[in-house]
């Protein structure tokens, strides 16, 4: 029995992290290709590899990729979504999202930017911006954001990954115009998933 347990605890701990390697690859591959697009677009805060050195973000947790059911809002009226610059952006509520996490209900706004909607490549982009009990601590206090297109909601469902939420460009630099998260946005929970704080002040 004794040598039994030691190869049967190796065995629980390989197979236990197999299960989780998957998830994590597939974060750790999404990350990567975060930090590349900030090189190759024009207006990115964030020119260097210096710079992306000072990008953090929370260790992957599947406990914060959820499914959400999709309630459509085709009646909602367009409105002027405020940003941190003073500026405004017009948008459109899309849909409510309803959701279990960690055990608790949750609900958040996705919506729609029409001034994207007017580009073809944007014409089907949804974007969630939001906040939590972290922000302020140790994710940026401006919030944080999600994106989706319309054909990511299937059956009337649609998988909120946390994992891949990320900073507006506010977050790195003075200069941008980042819509503010609307207080239908502001979660009373810790999403503790997703970028945190920019690790260079500026």
């Amino acid at each position: 029995m004794k040598e039994i347990l030691p190869v049967l605890l190796t065995f629980l701990l390989a197979s236990t992290t197999a299960a989780q390697t998957p998830f994590a690859d597939q974060i750790a591959r999404h990350r990567e290709t975060y930090r590349n697009e900030f090189l190759i677009t024009p207006n990115s805060p964030l020119k260097s590899a210096e710079a992306l050195s000072y990008l953090r973000f929370f260790a992957p947790d599947s406990a914060y990729r959820v499914t959400a059911t999709v309630q459509l809002t085709p009646d909602a009226e367009p409105f002027d979504m405020p940003t941190y610059s003073g500026k405004t952006s017009p948008n459109v509520q899309y849909a409510v999202l309803s959701f279990q996490l960690k055990g608790k209900p949750q609900q958040l706004v996705v919506y729609r930017s029409l001034n994207l909607a007017r580009l073809p490549q944007y014409r089907n982009y949804l974007f969630l911006p939001f906040k939590d009990v972290t922000s302020g601590q140790s994710t940026y206090g401006g919030g944080r954001y999600l994106d989706f297109r319309t054909g990511d909601i299937k059956n009337g469902r649609l998988v909120l990954d946390f994992n891949k939420a990320y900073n507006p460009y506010c977050a790195y630099s003075d200069g941008y115009s980042c819509p503010i998260p609307p207080k239908a946005n502001v979660l009373s929970v810790a999403i503790e998933a997703g970028e945190m704080t920019y690790g260079k002040i500026h």
